[in-house]
């Protein structure tokens, strides 16, 4: 392949994306060349080689079955995406033929008009049938399928082994026993967190109140509302902002902590427990903890019960745009196959989207097994609407819990306040 070559080239072509004018214009091309480059976009990671290596190795078997077809990859920063993607959108001359995208973004890209209708090639698709239904529903809207699973990603509770067998503290099977264990350890180790919770750690939080019976909203399609304040949602908030104080997660400290702040705290041995997806078991076996933790699925509210995770992850996804439909529908579906999906598993612990790799993959590498029983529990995604980047961007959830361990609201009120800026959102947007 002549990657690295074309990467030049393409920077170019970057510069021109993000200073091109914006129009309105991202309708349906009415071609569908099979020849000429196809242009992709897909997430930089903190170690990119491994990616890259996989990725390079699909693509030279693509241009080898389209000798007249050349492509070029762009890794673009995960923080800048909306940008990038939404001027990608506005400017089809500009803009790639696929992306990766994170899979909370589908309903809003879609209501963008960004994202090609891909429906009858995914149902013809022999693979298919093998998808995850939480991760199909990562790229559903109203019926319709708009890319391909690319990976899933889940969470699940890592505790310190050596701190749980020195206290003689069994490991909990209900969240009251998680709750109270955090407790007796802070006790007992002054200097730790029991278990490391966050403020601004949206998809930590929201297992508490799933398993309490809650939802973030009720309803589907453009008919949204906000759930988060029922008494089913109170009670997991309650839960889960239990956690914030001097005996367990000091406040001060805690409520501004996001997801990535639990893990390391956990990873350099700063908390007995976190809860942390399969994507955090690199970060943890590189801190001071390696050897000394094991991981659990997030207990639930019953014992033997297991609280449902958010199914978090990313996609591909072929812009509307495109010029090379059948070609573009090719290279997205080689992408995330089941073979370069068991690849990007082997190279970045990503979990496979497909039930049965997942399988094989769980089977050749034991930390998985908790993962994948957390999924195979179920799992919950967050509103199709494109009113939830809104929603999640201006940070309406971290803001009721940091009211709520600040002491400014109480859970009532902070979870009235928060279900009101999500309504508006979903009245604004569908």
């Amino acid at each position: 392949m002549k990657l690295p070559a074309r990467l030049a080239v393409l920077l170019a072509v970057t510069v021109a994306t993000a200073c091109a004018p914006q129009t309105s214009d991202n309708s349906a091309s009415d071609k569908d060349e099979q020849t000429g480059t196809l242009r992709v976009w897909l997430f930089q990671e903190v170690s990119n080689k491994p990616k890259e290596k996989v990725v390079d190795s699909v693509l030279a078997a693509f241009e080898k079955d389209h000798e007249d077809t050349d492509v070029t990859v762009e890794y673009i920063p995960v923080e800048t995406r909306a940008q990038r993607i939404k001027a990608a959108f506005n400017d089809p001359k500009s803009a790639p033929d696929l992306i990766e995208y994170g899979n909370t973004d589908t309903a809003g890209y879609v209501k963008d008009g960004g994202l090609l209708d891909i429906t009858e090639e995914f149902g013809a698709w022999s693979e298919a049938k093998d998808t995850d239904p939480t991760a199909k529903q990562s790229v559903t809207v109203d019926g319709k399928v708009y890319g391909a699973p690319y990976f899933v990603g889940v969470r699940a509770l890592y505790y310190r082994t050596d701190l749980f067998e020195k206290h003689d503290i069994e490991v909990p099977r209900t969240q009251a026993e998680l709750i109270a264990a955090a407790k007796e350890i802070r006790a007992a180790e002054p200097g730790l967190y029991g278990l490391a919770v966050g403020g601004a750690y949206t998809y930590g939080a929201m297992p508490f109140v799933w398993a309490h019976g809650g939802e973030l909203a009720t309803g589907k399609g453009g008919s949204y509302a906000s759930a988060i304040d029922s008494p089913a949602a109170q009670k997991g908030i309650k839960a889960y902002t239990s956690l914030f104080g001097d005996d367990n997660c000091p406040a001060e400290t805690c409520a501004g902590m996001g997801g990535n702040d639990t893990v390391t705290a956990f990873a350099s041995g700063k908390a007995a427990m976190a809860i942390g997806g399969d994507f955090s078991h690199a970060a943890v076996e590189a801190g001071k903890v390696k050897g000394k933790y094991a991981v659990v699925p997030l207990p639930g509210v019953k014992e033997g019960g297991i609280a449902p995770a958010f199914a978090g992850g990313n996609n591909i996804g072929v812009l509307k745009s495109t010029s090379h439909r059948t070609l573009a529908v090719d290279l997205m579906q080689r992408l995330a196959s089941k073979k370069t999906q068991a690849s990007m598993f082997d190279a970045m612990g990503f979990l496979p989207t497909f039930s049965d790799v997942r399988q094989e993959v769980a089977a050749k590498e034991p930390f998985v097994k908790p993962f994948v029983e957390t999924l195979g529990a179920g799992t919950k995604f967050v509103p199709a609407s494109p009113a939830w980047s809104q929603i999640d961007s201006s940070l309406v959830l971290p803001t009721m819990f940091q009211e709520i361990v600040s002491g400014k609201k109480s859970v009532e009120a902070a979870s009235k306040d928060a279900a009101k800026k999500m309504n508006d959102a979903f009245a604004t947007l569908g």
